[in-house]
């Protein structure tokens, strides 16, 4: 059996690598996936139950990944064993590439062989169940890696929006306004009250020339004073 096909991950091609070779997101994607362990650095087991046509079968296989060339790909090889329904061997090259956008374009070549009573079959059928698994994987494995991918986005703006939030946040010691006071001024009324009591002074002055005379001028100029004492007081409001 062989097959080829490619598929678009909303997710850049690091990502895209690093779940590839995670045993977690693997087991979540792959159709029917008991158990998947890591045994070794490019080697895993897993267990499996699959159904092809009539057939179901419980599958115990390796999985021996060569030619690593992360992240642009690697070499997939393994074999597996279903019981009375068959075995399977074969393998897959996969490769990885850059779709723009931040997305990634996963490649695969499959080339494998079954034999038992999957085998009896025949290839029609058994190439519909590749497919059809191939095509789950793959959906599941865009759903996984992608939110994984916007998860990540979404924590580099929430930092991103809490650092500006905290630079906004961030208390600004206020300047000291330097404040200067400034007299109040005389209101008007009182300049005119001055220039009439100084009137009146040199007018009586000028009639008697006498000590009541400058006894009247000395009050009328101490009650002006006071006026304007009053005056400049309410002004400032002390």
């Amino acid at each position: 059996m062989q097959m080829t096909g490619e598929q678009r991950i909303a997710a850049p091609r690091d990502r895209v690598w690093e779940a590839l070779n995670d045993p977690a997101v693997l087991a979540q994607c792959i159709p029917g996936c008991q158990s998947l362990e890591r045994d070794g650095d490019d080697r895993f087991t897993a267990i499996a139950e699959v159904r092809i046509g009539p057939i179901g079968a419980r599958f115990k296989g390796a999985v021996q990944l060569s030619d690593v060339d992360g992240p642009n790909g690697y070499t997939i090889s393994g074999s597996g064993t279903g019981g009375i329904a068959g075995s399977a061997k074969g393998g897959a090259r996969v490769r990885l590439s850059d779709a723009g956008s931040g997305e990634t374009l996963v490649s695969y070549d499959v080339d494998a062989e079954v034999a038992g009573r999957m085998a009896q079959l025949g290839g029609p059928i058994i190439d519909a169940t590749a497919k059809n698994l191939a095509g789950k994987f793959f959906a599941k494995f865009g759903e996984v890696v992608g939110e994984d991918a916007r998860g990540v986005a979404k924590s580099g703006m929430a930092a991103d929006v809490g650092m500006a939030a905290g630079v906004a946040d961030t208390p600004v010691a206020a300047s000291p306004v330097r404040t200067q006071a400034v007299a109040a001024p005389v209101p008007l009324w009182g300049w005119v009250a001055a220039v009439v009591m100084a009137l009146v002074v040199g007018y009586m002055f000028g009639q008697t020339g006498s000590t009541t005379a400058t006894l009247l001028a000395l009050v009328l100029i101490v009650v002006t004073a006071a006026c304007a004492y009053e005056a400049g007081r309410r002004g400032c409001g002390t």
